[in-house]
């Protein structure tokens, strides 16, 4: 999936991925994808919650390696 802009969140704990997806996505435009990737086991469950509570769409999340891929369409 193509991503406007992808943010590396691997290696930090929560609440640090949801506060720098909070930054990424206020760095983009309406409608655009924002790339998140990240280790943090619980940034799956932060992160579908903060796309809900913020109006965004989860469009696709998958693991790779230990890592955690987000893809989030900007309301």
């Amino acid at each position: 999936m193509n991503a406007d802009k992808v943010l590396d969140a691997k290696g930090l704990a929560c609440p640090m991925p949801i506060v720098k997806t909070k930054k990424a996505i206020d760095e983009i435009d309406s409608g655009q994808v924002l790339e998140i990737h990240a280790t943090d086991k619980g940034a799956k469950s932060d992160l579908t919650a903060w796309v809900k509570s913020g109006g965004h769409e989860l469009l696709q999340d998958a693991e790779e390696d230990g890592v955690f891929k987000f893809w989030i369409k900007k309301a």
